[in-house]
């Protein structure tokens, strides 16, 4: 049995950032190893493991030894380890590898071991480069929330075409809410059977949409209009090459959320919803949603969202609409992400499973900041084309939050560069808080 004690200085841990440990008291250290596996055998040599206290604002860092295992010495309580790595196994091929570990406890003073299996997937074309949706400020000291958007992008020198492509949020809306989805061992239970509970209902394009290389398209989820005239740090959604939520028809028909989008703007532009729960608008957290992106095989959207063999209710709760979810088969994921509540580190949970994203970026709302993409700066260097189009100095980040690159990704876009955005499923590493939405620039 091992024991250390840990007094004014911590031995042994590559990070710990933002912890509440008493350091004026003595603390045993207990030793955790994680190990990282694969069904397919392979190994997971100098990986980053990151272990976060549950209950406290606690984050240890270390990397594995060339067998996969990471070693950690702790103070004793209950953890939550998560992983990430990238593989290149041909031109043009990446793989992500990611895992959670659920719940495991350390006891003060004992060795304890863990395992996390790693779930390997490849990367798609299309990500979700950009969500905004914490609201501004009003001068009346009040929020305005009704100007959200999400920003998709085709992360590739190919054109990307879709058909059936739809938008859900994971279930519960918010990571600090009451999470009754997780079982007495700490895992999702949805886990094990490769689905995520998408809450409410779910908006589709009802066409086609073919995005060229290296180009984005803005979905607006509330306020399709040029909020700007009214409250002048909200975003202008009226443009004509903009795609909006807007389906009242489909029961989501609340005024304040769903104005009628600006003439500019297409009706062939306007998503179609399918309505699961009961809400009048499609409530996409103001605080911390999970968001993901899939696209509906061998079927349509309106299809499978009214088959009832495809739909379950939160557990513990009444079977009624109002806890109704849609099972979205993981293999239909395109991309995730996962948004923790800042000043609720404690209370926040995982929705997203580990192969859609394995980690989370927290976000400051009512502030009129967005969550935005990190670039990918080696892949980004490496495109010819981009050479005199780089824009560096980055300063946008919210402190401690920011894109670890330097590139200034909207400023390089505007000079005519390709951006290549990082693209790990896992929100710690992909993710950072912005000062404004990048339609603001």
């Amino acid at each position: 049995m091992m024991k250390r004690i840990l007094t004014y200085i911590i031995i042994g841990v590559a990070m710990l950032t933002s912890c509440d440990i008493d350091y004026s008291e003595s603390i045993a250290l207990s030793q955790l190893t994680i190990q990282l596996t694969a069904d397919d055998g392979r190994t997971f040599a100098d990986s980053r493991v990151e272990l976060r206290g549950i209950g406290r604002d606690v984050v240890f860092v270390e990397q594995t030894d060339a067998t996969g295992a990471a070693c950690f010495d702790i103070p004793p309580g209950l953890y939550e380890a998560s992983s990430s790595a990238v593989f290149k196994p041909a031109t043009n091929l990446i793989e992500i590898a990611n895992g959670t570990s659920g719940q495991i406890i350390v006891n003060e003073s004992e060795n304890t071991s863990a395992v996390i299996r790693m779930m390997v997937s490849k990367v798609s074309q299309l990500v979700i480069k950009e969500v905004y949706n914490g609201g501004i400020m009003k001068d009346d000291g009040k929020v305005f929330q009704f100007d959200k958007c999400i920003v998709i992008y085709n992360n590739s020198s190919q054109p990307a075409s879709f058909d059936n492509l739809c938008f859900a949020i994971c279930a519960p809306y918010n990571s600090q809410g009451n999470n009754k989805w997780y079982s007495s061992n700490g895992k999702l239970v949805y886990e094990a059977e490769g689905y995520l509970p998408a809450i409410d209902g779910i908006w589709y394009f009802p066409q086609t949409l073919t995005i060229d290389p290296y180009k984005q398209v803005v979905v607006n989820v509330h306020g399709a209009i040029d909020n700007t005239l009214t409250y002048p740090n909200s975003v202008n959604f009226a443009h004509a090459d903009y795609y909006c939520m807007y389906d009242p028809e489909a029961g989501y028909a609340n005024a304040s959320y769903y104005p009628t989008p600006a003439s500019v703007i297409p009706p062939s532009h306007y998503l179609k919803a399918v309505k699961i729960g009961t809400s009048n608008a499609w409530a996409l957290s103001l605080s911390s949603p999970a968001v993901f992106l899939f696209q509906v095989k061998e079927s349509t959207p309106q299809a499978f969202a009214t088959d009832v063999r495809n739909l379950t209710y939160v557990p513990g709760s009444a079977q009624t609409d109002i806890n109704k979810v849609a099972k979205v088969p993981v293999d239909w994921v395109l991309d995730g992400i996962e948004v923790f509540a800042a000043g609720y580190k404690s209370a926040n949970n995982k929705r997203l499973t580990a192969p859609v994203d394995a980690g989370f970026v927290e976000l400051t709302n009512q502030l009129g900041h967005t969550l935005y993409r990190n670039v990918d700066r080696e892949a980004t260097e490496q495109l010819t084309e981009n050479a005199g189009k780089l824009v560096y100095n980055y300063s946008l980040g919210v402190a401690p939050s920011t894109d670890p690159s330097g590139i200034d990704a909207e400023a390089s876009l505007r000079n005519g560069a390709h951006i290549v955005y990082m693209d790990t499923n896992n929100s710690s590493v992909d993710f950072h808080e912005r000062q404004k939405s990048s339609l603001r620039e």
